[in-house]
């Protein structure tokens, strides 16, 4: 085995038992298993989001693992930047459906802050390597769930009015 395909290897593991890390800490909690009767009528809703929730982070990580497969240049700089990127990404798309989906309030802040920072290491990743920077876009520290009505961007209201006043 080669020392590329052994640090894919290591990569994966290590993704791998971080996850299942944090899902054995979450199967082993007793208060999330126990349903009162009102918890078990209200389950549909909340499996619909959990099967969203569960789907777009697959595909989060789908996507990653496939985009983490580089071909080696032989400049370890850049097959570095080129593997992490993806890797940061993942990050980025999974923290996104917590906060499209999630309800702990501080989990999202710490989704939120996931998303900045990826981004910014990703710039400067980017930076160190040479390569010029995507266009500056604002972070996605904000989604609503698909089925919420959406509220208008400050800059779609008259600055200081009530948008939902009738006029």
């Amino acid at each position: 085995m080669t020392i590329w395909s052994n640090r894919k290897s290591l990569i994966l593991a290590a993704t791998i038992l971080a996850s299942a890390g944090g899902l054995a800490a979450f199967a082993d909690d007793p208060v999330q298993h126990a349903h009162t009767p009102q918890q078990t009528a209200q389950q549909p809703a909340g499996n619909d989001a959990e099967a969203a929730y569960l789907a777009e982070n697959d595909a989060a990580m789908d996507k990653m693992m496939a985009d983490m497969e580089v071909k080696p240049t032989g400049d370890i700089d850049r097959d570095f930047v080129a593997m992490m990127t993806p890797h940061h990404e993942g990050a980025i798309a999974m923290a996104l459906a917590v906060l499209k989906y999630g309800r702990n309030e501080q989990l999202k802040r710490i989704a939120q802050e996931i998303i900045v920072d990826q981004q910014q290491e990703i710039a400067a990743m980017k930076l160190a390597i040479g390569d010029p920077l995507p266009p500056s876009d604002a972070a996605p520290t904000q989604v609503a769930p698909e089925n919420t009505p959406a509220r208008p961007m400050p800059s779609q209201t008259v600055q200081g009015m009530d948008p939902n006043m009738k006029m």
